[in-house]
């Protein structure tokens, strides 16, 4: 069983909001290595992350999400869902694998749609995009990465506390 997926913005989340490249802590790459993922970036930087992002806070090369232009069905319905505009291509680039998302700007219609379209688990977890990645957003992301690989959690997707948010 391969390991979950982390899907990582920069904007926000890996680099908070005002911050400039050369600001970031050099410890942030040895803590996100240490979460029992497999790191993707999932970011408008796209490769750009690994050029700028990746050797300030010593992560090697990851993998990309390179983004397509959605179809205008796509775009009209996500528009009417207010899902952010990664959201189906996060879930499409996981092929079905477990996998949580760290983005300042998904929100509760991210996680319901994820929810109903991606038939592994996740984790959908927003970060404040002011102070970007806390250690209590690390502690929320590794106990539920954990978990995953320990065989822990059920299905479904887990809210902004980690949890499998509560069915109607």
């Amino acid at each position: 069983m391969s390991a979950p997926l982390l899907f990582l913005d920069v904007d926000g989340v890996v680099l908070p909001f005002g911050a400039e490249p050369d600001d970031l802590p050099t410890d942030l790459g040895p803590r996100l290595t240490a979460l029992p993922a497999e790191l993707v970036w999932a970011t408008a930087w796209e490769h750009g992350a690994n050029d700028e992002i990746a050797p300030r806070i010593g992560l090697p090369r990851l993998p990309v999400v390179e983004w397509q232009l959605p179809t205008r069905a796509e775009e009209t319905l996500d528009d009417y869902f207010g899902l952010h505009w990664k959201t189906r291509q996060v879930v499409a680039w996981a092929g079905g694998r477990d996998f949580a998302w760290a983005d300042d700007e998904v929100t509760a219609a991210d996680r319901e749609w994820v929810a109903q379209n991606h038939p592994g688990r996740a984790l959908v977890h927003h970060v404040g995009a002011l102070l970007g990645l806390t250690g209590m957003d690390f502690e929320v992301l590794g106990r539920w990465l954990r978990a995953v690989v320990g065989g822990e959690v059920d299905g479904g997707v887990g809210g902004p506390d980690g949890q499998r948010p509560a069915t109607s």
